[in-house]
């Protein structure tokens, strides 16, 4: 079966070359939120996480910025935690801070975006999950 939104080897790209600062966007100190246990897994596996949510919340230890523009440094991967109608605004912002890839969770779909971020020769997948893709890589 085709994998139309990020086939494994651009996975493994994402996964293990793009950089290890990742921007988690709807991040924030819920821990009943996807985001929360994923950024934890992405910690465990080397990668600096780096809250962006409106509160700002410092989350497992890192300080939260309200936005990807107001981030002072550079973010390897912006991993997209928002529902799919504003996901693609995201997607946006992460090309235009200078983002290697941009990564959409489960459920998180905007086709339009997935073509203009790659058209930017970003790396990009949708509909995925990290904490479930990085621990297969071995």
């Amino acid at each position: 079966m085709p994998e139309p939104y990020g086939d494994s080897e651009t996975v493994r790209r994402i996964l293990r070359e793009s950089g290890d600062t990742w921007a988690v966007v709807g991040l924030s100190a819920n821990e009943e939120r996807a985001a929360y246990g994923v950024a934890r897994v992405l910690q465990r596996y080397g990668k600096r996480i780096v809250p962006v949510h409106p509160k700002a919340e410092t989350v497992h230890g890192e300080q939260g910025y309200p936005s990807l523009e107001a981030v002072p440094f550079p973010v390897d991967v912006v991993d997209v935690f928002v529902n799919s109608a504003l996901a693609g605004q995201v997607a946006d912002q992460a090309v235009a801070a200078g983002a290697k890839a941009v990564w959409f969770q489960l459920g998180v779909v905007d086709e339009a975006a997935y073509e203009r971020t790659r058209a930017a020769g970003r790396e990009m997948v949708m509909d995925r999950c990290p904490a479930i893709e990085i621990p297969a890589l071995g």
